[in-house]
């Protein structure tokens, strides 16, 4: 007999592609100019990074804290490695870093404790995974290098370039999506 876990669709509890992800993959690929290796946080599916590989010839890198993330990137030619944000990796390691991260304000009391709440809450604020990211990825970013990650209006656009000034990075945004009920922002910060 079949365990129902082993039943489960994987894709449930993967972040798949949505407008955000498309948003982030094109502002990126646009602006990059001929990375040797990058990193893509938060590959959930892996879209970002194969589109970035394939499209820049770029090695490109994912990792998530999700295993499934992690094993469904793989599927589609991303290396993959579960991680927590860009705790693993080597000091200078990346000439770009790119991330969609959970941005959605949620409630404690409302938030589920599977992979998808993990995928898209935010936090109360929706910047409780953005902070912890600002603060660190400057130490995996090669000299010249730049971070591409994506904001919505719902977290607030103003406080992310606030807290990647407080970490000696400068912002621009390269494109918007708006939407009923947000507007999407793809960032690029480099110092």
């Amino acid at each position: 007999m079949t365990d129902l876990a082993d039943r489960r669709d994987v894709e449930t509890e993967v972040y798949q592609p949505a407008e955000d992800s498309r948003l982030l993959a094109d502002a990126a690929i646009a602006d990059l100019d001929s990375p040797s290796l990058a990193l893509e946080v938060g590959t959930g599916s892996g879209y970002v990074a194969a589109r970035i590989a394939a499209e820049t010839g770029a090695r490109v890198v994912g990792s998530d804290l999700n295993p499934h993330a992690c094993a469904q990137a793989r599927d589609r030619g991303v290396e993959a490695v579960r991680a927590d944000l860009v705790g693993p990796f080597r000091e200078e390691a990346f000439d770009a870093v790119v991330f969609n991260p959970p941005y959605l304000p949620t409630d404690p009391a409302d938030e589920r404790d599977d992979w998808m709440e993990v995928a898209l809450s935010g936090g109360e604020d929706g910047l409780d995974v953005v902070e912890p990211f600002v603060a660190s990825v400057g130490r995996v970013l090669a000299p010249g290098g730049a971070v591409y990650v994506l904001v919505s209006s719902l977290a607030g656009v103003d406080e992310v370039v606030e807290l990647a000034a407080e970490e000696g990075f400068s912002a621009a945004a390269l494109r918007d999506d708006s939407f009923p009920f947000e507007t999407l922002t793809a960032l690029k910060l480099v110092r």
